[in-house]
């Protein structure tokens, strides 16, 4: 299966445009952003949990990315409210499901070999936020390949301070980010490759973004045998 499969190519969809899709799992839903390969891919979605909804005990040999994005979502006893930014190496597993009910941003298959170590972090402590320029930002992750964060943007922000873009991707959370005259409501996603030119603004009120920069720089192609 191939969704938004070509990484040199602009792609985006808007949360009006969502279209839920049933996993194998009774109760799971998934929204495809990108995809490259059938049920093990590298892949990413927003996956909904209905309540008491849940995947049996499995690994991610390519790695494991998630923002909880509403309600609560579980692994192996532990709870991870809206807001909590996790990172399952590869080879590592678990037994993911929600007793409430939840919605969270997944990320499969895109983890260097050499990460090793599992992160988590509340993005609602107000502690793991640092002022940038005339916003905030609250950092999640960097390595050589990538830089991970949330961004909060004041109002009519520029995003980036030069039009050519090093290749980014954005999920909008909260408020409204506009480019080129066409406004993102909170769920929206946009993955823009690298030498893109694109000037990005927050809304009139501020916005709030999952900001992933680096990573598409190294994107040229993938093995699907086995997968």
């Amino acid at each position: 299966m191939l969704i938004n499969a070509d990484f040199l190519q602009r792609a985006a969809l808007a949360f009006e445009d969502y279209r839920w899709i049933d996993s194998p799992q009774n109760g799971v839903e998934r929204v495809m952003l990108d995809r490259v390969g059938a049920e093990k891919a590298r892949a990413t979605s927003i996956v909904r949990y209905a309540p008491d909804s849940y995947f049996p005990h499995h690994l991610h040999p390519g790695g494991e990315e998630i923002l909880v994005l509403s309600g609560t979502f579980s692994a192996d006893d532990t709870d991870y409210p809206a807001g909590w930014y996790l990172r399952n190496p590869p080879t590592s597993g678990h037994r993911p499901y929600s007793r409430e009910g939840a919605v969270i941003f997944v990320k499969l298959w895109q983890m260097s070999t050499a990460e090793d170590q599992p992160v988590a972090i509340n993005t609602q402590d107000l502690a793991n936020w640092q002022q940038q320029n005339s916003g905030k930002v609250c950092p999640l992750f960097s390595d050589n390949s990538e830089q991970v964060s949330l961004q909060k943007l004041d109002a009519n922000q520029l995003l980036f301070t030069s039009e050519i873009v090093a290749g980014a991707e954005l999920l909008v959370l909260e408020g409204e980010l506009i480019e080129d005259g066409q406004t993102y409501q909170p769920g929206s996603w946009l993955r823009l490759p690298v030498a893109e030119l694109s000037t990005i603004t927050a809304g009139g009120n501020g916005v709030t973004i999952y900001l992933k920069t680096g990573h598409l720089a190294h994107i040229k192609g993938f093995d699907l045998q086995g997968w």
